[in-house]
Parts: structure tokens; sequence; C-alpha cells
């Protein structure tokens, strides 16, 4: 798998668990921990999608 393809893959698995964590954190749930783990993904995700875009 190269890097591009696991920076969108942490990307998009940031972004469902993100969506899920905020879901769950509105209804009554412990949705914080995976708000917070989405986020965390997406940001990482992100991050490696742009350094790997410079190169």
């Amino acid at each position: 798998m190269t890097s591009r393809r696991t920076g969108a893959a942490l990307a998009g698995a940031g972004t469902l668990l993100s969506l899920i964590g905020g879901a769950l954190y509105v209804l009554p749930g412990p949705g914080l921990p995976f708000l917070a783990t989405g986020v965390a993904l997406l940001a990482v995700g992100l991050f490696v999608l742009v350094v790997t875009r410079r190169n």
C-alpha cells in the first residue's frame, strides 16, 4: 500500500469515526472517545496526504 493510499484510508476512517462520534455525543452514548479518535485519524491522514503530495 502506498503512502498516499494509507493517508486516504486514514482520512476516510477518521471522517467516518468523527461522524459516528458526533452522533453519539449528541445522543446519549459514549461519543467522546469515538470523536477524539476520529479527529486524530483525520488529522494524521490529511498530514500524510500533504506530505506525500510534496514528493
